[in-house]
């Protein structure tokens, strides 16, 4: 295969090399009459032509036909299909001189470029969720087409933001144990399904409490991302927001009344704050501008079950009269519908088991127990 020239994001080693599955050698290379720019409303680059622009790169000159197969799959280049990358041969300059190379350019299906792409900032800011996204990724190689990867591409981003969250900010160990995930002895890994949600499958042994390590056990788990939930509240008023709308898992599990009322809530998308997140969805799922955000709590709802984490918020709101909403997002199929009551009324609601979702019912603990308080944002 030919000489291989990386200008965006596989600039990074260790993402290159993730990608490939073994250590490379690459050495610096320089392409004149380009500029790299970010592909509009996405965080990864393409290339213009640019008579004075000069691109910094690495060049890969041991690349194999198994290298070619899965950078093919990762950068979502299918010769035979809808390809999101095409190839394209250019002249750069490396440290032995002018050399022959092929590059990753984004196809149109892609979208237009806009704005100047930095390598440094995209260091800074990305390549940590990019890295722990390029190990799901490839872990499909062989199992799913670009096209197939391309669906489930937004996903797999928030699912690997959410890992690194959760990896830079461990929560305290005064009481439980001191053990880390460090002290697990992973011996098989597989992502067998990924979708909007993905399942993730492991064997492995653990320390038990008696000291001893367990004996090799099988375990999957639904994998989501990180997401925040929001309870509007009206101090002067006494009120709160609810929302209704059709929820899948109750119908699948057969309750004839899959139809539930709920906190706003939403998944963190990459590059988002929890804070941003809840200021975000109060106006999508319920045309509602909260004035302030008081954070009630971080948890996992089922630990056991899935990796879902979330951050609940009391929204401090103005909430007059009026008449419900119906809300959400056409390219989410949602159909939202808002119901402003007073907080007795949310607490009876609770009380009957008509409430029956778990941050809902939190969330109205809490406001119960902080009402005084409350009074004070009136």
């Amino acid at each position: 295969m030919s000489q291989l020239f990386f200008y965006g994001t596989l600039r990074h080693i260790p993402l290159l090399e993730t990608v490939l599955a073994r250590t490379v050698s690459v050495q610096p290379a320089v392409l004149q009459g380009y500029a790299v720019r970010f592909v509009e409303g996405e965080e990864f680059p393409g290339v213009a032509e640019a008579s004075d622009g000069s691109v910094s790169g690495v060049l890969l000159e041991d690349a194999s036909d198994a290298d070619r197969d899965r950078l093919n799959f990762y950068e979502g280049y299918d010769p035979g299909g809808a390809a999101l990358y095409d190839l394209r041969r250019v002249t750069v300059v490396a440290e032995a001189g002018p050399a022959e190379a092929v590059m990753f350019v984004p196809a149109a299906a892609c979208g237009p470029l806009g704005a100047f792409w930095d390598f440094d900032n995209w260091l800074e800011r990305w390549a940590p969720t990019a890295l722990v996204a390029a190990r799901e990724i490839m872990a499909q190689f062989g199992r799913l087409t670009p096209e197939q990867l391309e669906e489930s591409y937004p996903q797999i981003m928030a699912r690997a933001s959410s890992e690194v969250r959760a990896a830079r900010s461990p929560a305290p160990a005064t009481l439980r144990s001191s053990l880390t995930r460090d002290d697990i002895e992973t011996q098989t890994h597989a992502r067998p399904y990924i979708r909007y949600f993905g399942v993730g499958e492991e064997v492995f042994r653990f320390p038990k409490f008696n000291g001893e390590q367990s004996e090799p056990v099988l375990r999957a788990a639904l994998m989501s991302a990180d997401a925040v939930t929001v309870l509007p509240y009206d101090p002067k008023r006494d009120r709160v927001l609810l929302i209704e709308q059709f929820r899948f898992g109750v119908y699948l599990r057969g309750d004839p009344r899959p139809w539930m009322l709920e906190p706003i809530a939403g998944r963190i998308d990459p590059g988002e704050t929890p804070e941003s997140t809840a200021l975000r969805e109060a106006r999508e799922e319920a045309d509602l501008d909260v004035r302030e955000l008081l954070e009630i709590g971080r948890y996992y709802p089922s630990p056991g079950a899935m990796t879902e984490f979330l951050i609940s918020y009391i929204g401090i709101a103005d909430l007059a009269d009026t008449a419900e909403v119906i809300a959400g997002l056409d390219e989410e199929a949602e159909d939202i519908r808002t119901h402003v009551i007073p907080f007795d009324h949310l607490m009876e609601l609770c009380a009957s088991g008509e409430a029956a979702v778990g941050p809902l019912i939190q969330s109205a603990q809490w406001i119960a127990l902080n009402r005084e308080r409350l009074a004070g944002f009136a």
